[in-house]
């Protein structure tokens, strides 16, 4: 597995992970936002997706790309330590929990619940 630091360290690769937050995409759309190659872009994406960032899945014959909220715990985890975020220490404990529970029992249901922070 790569170095989520490191993979986030290149402007181009950010800017990938800022338009998969909007939605899931495939190679060619992600593209039409840079001035690269396909084989450039593929190069940028197995660095995200090493770095548990990005997740790859087929459909159909397509590849779509989503974001991986789950591989950038250990980078919030990080910053929450650095600077004592200590009230937001316990969401983004629950936050992680409900990532790790809903990967267990499937998609979420259509109630959404909110964890508040407390400053």
């Amino acid at each position: 597995m790569g170095s989520p630091w490191k993979a986030i360290s290149d402007g181009n690769r950010r800017k990938i992970l800022m338009l998969l937050k909007k939605r899931d995409m495939n190679p060619t759309a992600i593209a039409k936002h840079f001035d690269f190659t396909l084989p450039g872009l593929s190069a940028h994406l197995r660095i995200l997706k090493d770095a548990n960032l990005v997740i790859e899945r087929k459909q159909g014959q397509h590849v779509i790309y989503s974001l991986n909220k789950k591989g950038s715990v250990e980078m919030i985890r990080f910053f929450v330590n650095v600077w004592g975020y200590e009230s937001y220490a316990m969401y983004f404990k629950q936050q992680q929990h409900n990532l790790l529970k809903d990967e267990d029992t499937g998609p979420k249901s259509t109630s959404k619940s909110r964890t508040s922070i407390q400053r």
